[in-house]
């Protein structure tokens, strides 16, 4: 077979080393030796001895309750071999997460990770009820996390000079040691008035970095994730 479509450019190659590597900008391969972990849906293909094990919710080792309210299902990958995952055709990155890190990220845009990482979920400090009840992953420890995103996202420093105020429906996620609060930008009366579509952000204080995505969720994919 000939043609472009057969060129080294969408070609794979073996893996060198085990672990996560971006195979493209819309996929993440992940040489497995042992265990990890990936959304449920997200394996587009593998090859190997692997087994696949949904995780299901509950307590302790068990995924719980995510965005807003809605689960966020994995499943285990064990055995050796190679799995590539995507989703959506969404782009996708690699986050390098090292011992005393913590990366907050929304579950929406989580796609694989190391089984060396912990992860809990957690209420966003200051989102309260008004905030739709946002709910983030917290990762931490020592190994890589693939996310996804619509679009490619924007690395936002945050300083204590210069706090960030971000869409809830935009943020991707944030590093650790950053403060959050919900930061209402329209007066009562502006809002009666109709304001302008951005009543309340996510503000974020301290020293670290914010990732946003260049659109917002829409109601139809919250409700996917």
């Amino acid at each position: 077979m000939k043609g472009d479509l057969f060129s080294s450019q969408h070609m794979v190659q073996p893996a060198v080393e085990p672990g996560m590597t971006i195979e493209n900008a819309k996929c993440i391969k992940y040489a497995v030796n042992g265990e990890m972990y990936a959304r449920q849906g997200a394996m587009i293909a593998h090859r190997g001895g692997l087994q696949f094990e949904r995780k299901g919710q509950g307590v302790g080792g068990m995924l719980k309750r995510a965005v807003t309210g809605e689960g966020l299902p994995l499943m285990a990958a064990r055995g050796q071999g190679e799995v590539w995952f995507a989703h959506e055709a969404q782009n996708c990155f690699i986050v390098e997460v090292e011992p005393g890190d913590q990366f907050t990220v929304n579950g929406r845009n989580v796609l694989c990770f190391d089984a060396a990482l912990s992860y809990e979920i957690k209420t966003v400090k200051g989102s309260g009820i008004a905030g739709g009840g946002l709910f983030n992953s917290v990762f931490s420890g020592h190994g890589r996390l693939g996310l996804v995103c619509e679009g490619s996202p924007l690395v936002i420093p945050v300083s204590a000079q210069q706090p960030v105020y971000v869409d809830t429906d935009a943020v991707v996620g944030w590093t650790a040691h950053l403060q959050t609060s919900l930061h209402r930008s329209q007066s009562i009366g502006s809002m009666l008035r109709g304001g302008s579509g951005e009543a309340v952000q996510l503000m974020l204080q301290g020293e670290g970095f914010v990732v946003v995505r260049p659109s917002e969720a829409t109601p139809q994919k919250a409700q996917q994730h």
